[in-house]
């Protein structure tokens, strides 16, 4: 079994987080921070519900601070011209990501109903590392593998370690898979 826990990391584990230790810079780049205004703001008009000038200013302000200050939270290293085709990619990605949740779940009612039910389900954790580098691409197929219906990410890191668990061998049989190859399109050029 792999130590997830990042005690015994490789060299090249240790060569990865130094790189992202140095790519990180805190300089904050306008592009993100007036994408993130804008969002902050339609967010805001769409939950207050409120047209008039005091909040409408409100709003204004409070977008304002908080895309100043936590935009690299929402977009590190945005590129404003890669950003629409990743949101079409995302877009395409969904219907696929509904389908495989419609087939996992009916694999559970399966399971469920199955007169043998105690001897199909046989619960298991899985440990692989993904080729994923972007922190958006593993936060994404996490979470993808955790709306499946019979798997769990139980932990995810920044160098790919994944631990999953998995209802039964069936469940987790796909993983990484076709899901990880359709995450790295989106968000991996």
């Amino acid at each position: 079994m792999t130590d997830l826990t990042g005690d015994s990391q490789k060299p090249d584990d240790a060569a990865y987080l130094v790189d992202e230790l140095e790519n990180t810079s805190h300089k904050k780049s306008i592009s993100s921070i007036i994408v993130t205004f804008f969002i902050l703001m339609a967010i805001w008009v769409l939950l207050s519900g409120k047209f008039d000038t005091f909040h409408i200013t409100l709003g204004i302000i409070s977008s304002a601070i908080i895309a100043f200050f936590f935009s690299d939270l929402l977009f590190r290293n945005l590129i404003l011209g890669r950003l629409p085709r990743v949101w079409f990619r995302f877009i395409v990605y969904i219907p696929w990501l509904i389908y495989q949740i419609f087939l996992a779940n009916i694999h559970v009612l399966y399971l469920v109903f199955h007169p043998r039910m105690l001897e199909l389900i046989d619960p298991k954790i899985i440990e692989f590392r993904s080729k994923l580098k972007k922190e958006m691409s593993i936060l994404t197929f996490a979470n993808s593998i955790t709306l499946t219906p019979g798997t769990i990410t139980v932990s995810a890191t920044v160098l790919g370690k994944f631990a999953v668990h998995a209802i039964d061998e069936t469940s987790g049989r796909a993983l990484p898979g076709e899901m990880e190859k359709r995450v790295e399109r989106i968000f991996e050029d």
